[in-house]
This record gives structure tokens, C-alpha cells and sequence, in this order.
């Protein structure tokens, strides 16, 4: 068959679904992915893997109508051009004019990916309830439009359906994108003991709360390394540079910026820290999980379902700097912990995040296996 992957984050494609359209590949099908990168370099990176790469113009953020239609009138052209047999769709504006392109030119055989509700379903600022409303019209849209609407959490799944934008027997929950198990192996801990963050540079990662617990554990406990990696973002609670640069020159934090392969920072960390406000399922956990680190995550929806409160690490309160200072200085005060929680969290990812299983669901649901 011939199976079109649409994201509006061309790096996404990599990190979150490479293993997927090569597993698809190996099972005998043409793989074509849409990014919002237009460069040979792109094209030619995904050949390799075989997978016939096309960019499109799309403002992942923006609100502006006119670059909406520049993103609905060339996935039209591309899904004409492709005509495939099954079309699956993550992020926001390429799930939304994805599935009205695939309306207009009658392929039925749509999927839809609600990876986290992000930013726009937080915050509570005018601008940002206005632009809620339009996203659950079009989303609403949208799955009316999806033959499948697969959910990372139970949670996300729960709040389309009490809005009635979704009916709740044409979706399905998933766990998360899943971890490459053989890419993502336990590795040894460091001498010197070291928190990590790993996200986008934004407020509702929770990356605000994490800047403050590192302040005090340097006055508390200097000896300590808290390291930060991620890119700068457009989104709407984005972190400037302006206001990090005082913690990156203080020492409160080792900053390693965007890296394509975290795993040689995740091995430098003793533990995982993401405080973040609301997530589908954060990959960045699973992939400490699978390396054989304890997390500490807040107790809000895509987190919780990681982490085993207490097993494999702690749950904290979301936007409570308090809780999450205390909880991560447990492990400073009995460092046992350490060990025995990251073995747990092996455990987990090993039974729940295989990235072989996850895509064994999406591809049942998409009727590609039995």
C-alpha cells in the first residue's frame, strides 16, 4: 500500500515516527512523509530509509488564515499526486487540513493522531480561549472526517469525547510513540550525580519550576550537576533567551542546546526531571526510562501514566516549585534510590513503550495487520 505520514515538524518525523515508516517499509509498503522542511537535504535523508519526503508550507503556531490555505492547497496537491491507501496525521494543522484535503478528494482512510493537547488547551489568557475554540471546531472537523483517533492518554481521549468532538467507539488509546529498545539501552550511572531536563524551552514544560529547584539545590547542595537540553520554540509560553542566560552563567544549570541524539547527555544524568504542565506521553521520559533512569513528573495527564509513584519515581504537584524541590532532593538524601528506581523504570519501558508494540497498535488500528 501506498501510507502518507503528515507532521507539521519535520524533525518530529524523526524523532517520534522514523521507526515507524521503517517498520512500514520493511513490510513491503511505499512510505511518503510531509513536513513543514523544504530542503534536498531532507529529501535526501529520508531515501536513505527509504521514504519519499515532501515539504509544505505550514506555520506550526500561527493563526493566520491566508498561511492555513497555502497548508490546506498543498497537501491537496500532494495527497492527488500520492493517492494514498491510508493517510496518518499528528500535530495540529496537518491532522486538521489533512483530513479536509482527504475529504475533498474522497480517500476515506484517514488516521488521526492526538499526540497532547499542548499549549492552546492550558493556558486560560483571552487570546489563547479564543484560538481553543476555533481548535475544537476544527478538530471536531477532523474527526468527523478520521475513520481512527488514537490518544497517547486516557485523559486527552476523555476530553474529546465529554466536548463532543469525537465518538468515544472510533478511538483508541496508544502508549505514547514508543522507545527504541535497541537505540535506548540501561547504561551505567555517573560518579558525579546530575538531574536532566530534556524538552522544548517553554513555560508549560514545566521548565520555570525546574530553573528554581536547580537555584536552590546549587546553594543546598553545589557539588550537584543540573543540566537543561532543548531547542528555543515559537510557542506561546516559549522561554526567551534573555531570561535563561543568567542561570547558564551563574552555573545553575549546564545548558547543551538542540541535540540529535540525547543519549550521550542521558547518560551523564543520575535522574530525570520533567515537571511539565499537561503532555500526551512525553518520549523524553521513556527514553530515560529505557536507559535506566528514575523520573520525577507531575501528576497531570501523559505524565502520570509513566511513572509509578514511589516504584520508579515520583509524582509532584504541577506548578508546585515546593514539591518538586523535594521530591528531587530525595534522591540526593538516599541515593539508593537511584539505582533501584531506574532498574524499575527498565522494567516499565520494556513492558509498556516497546516501539515494536506501539506500532503494532497503530497499524492494527489502521487495518494494515490483523
Amino acid at each position: 500500500m501506498k501510507i502518507l505520514i503528515l507532521s507539521s515538524h519535520t524533525s518530529s518525523l524523526c524523532w517520534f515516527r522514523v521507526d515507524m515508516m521503517k517498520e512500514l517499509v520493511d513490510l513491503g509498503h511505499q512510505v511518503f512523509a510531509v513536513g513543514n522542511e523544504c530542503s534536498q537535504q531532507w529529501i535526501e535523508t529520508f531515501a536513505k530509509d527509504k521514504i519519499t519526503y515532501f515539504g509544505i508550507r505550514v506555520s506550526r503556531n500561527g493563526i493566520n488564515p491566508l498561511s492555513d490555505i497555502k497548508t490546506l492547497i498543498d497537501l491537496y496537491h500532494i495527497i492527488k499526486k500520492i493517492q494514498p491507501d491510508r493517510i496518518f496525521a499528528y500535530h495540529a494543522k496537518t491532522i486538521i487540513y489533512g483530513s479536509v484535503a482527504a475529504r475533498i478528494l474522497g480517500y476515506p482512510e484517514f488516521y488521526t493522531l492526538i499526540a497532547g493537547l499542548g499549549s492552546v488547551f492550558i493556558g486560560q489568557t483571552p487570546k489563547i480561549k479564543f484560538v481553543r475554540s476555533i481548535m475544537k471546531t476544527e478538530y471536531g472537523i477532523s474527526c468527523r472526517f478520521s475513520r481512527k483517533v488514537l490518544f497517547h492518554n486516557p485523559d486527552d481521549r476523555d476530553y474529546f469525547v465529554h466536548e463532543h468532538l469525537v465518538d468515544k467507539d472510533k478511538t483508541e488509546i496508544i502508549n505514547g510513540s514508543g522507545v527504541n529498545l535497541e537505540r535506548f539501552v540501561p547504561v551505567a550511572y555517573p560518579e558525579q550525580f546530575a538531574f536532566l531536563f530534556i524538552g522544548r524551552l517553554i513555560k508549560d514544560k514545566g521548565l520555570v519550576e525546574y530553573l528554581k529547584a536547580c537555584e536552590k539545590f546549587k546553594l543546598t547542595y553545589p557539588h550537584i550537576r543540573c543540566l537543561l537540553l532543548g531547542p528555543y520554540d515559537t510557542n506561546p509560553s516559549s522561554i526567551h533567551r534573555d531570561f535563561l542566560e543568567p542561570y547558564i552563567r551563574l552555573g545553575t544549570i549546564e545548558y547543551f542546546g538542540e541535540q540529535e541524539d540525547v543519549r550521550p547527555i542521558i547518560r551523564q544524568s543520575s535522574v530525570f526531571v520533567l515537571p511539565s504542565y499537561r503532555e500526551g506521553t512525553p518520549k523524553t521520559i521513556i527514553e530515560s526510562m529505557a536507559m535506566g533512569r528514575a523520573i520525577v513528573t507531575t501528576d497531570v495527564p501523559g505524565c502520570r501514566e509513566t511513572v509509578q509513584d514511589g516504584v520508579n519515581g515520583f509524582l509532584v504537584n504541577v506548578q508546585d516549585e515546593e514539591d518538586l524541590y523535594d521530591k528531587m532532593k530525595m534522591f540526593i538524601e538516599f541515593p539508593e534510590l537511584i539505582e533501584r528506581m531506574g532498574q524499575k523504570s527498565i522494567e516499565i519501558a520494556k513492558m509498556n513503550y516497546d516501539v515494536r508494540k506501539v506500532n503494532m497498535s497503530i497499524f492494527k488500528a489502521m487495518n494494515l495487520v490483523e
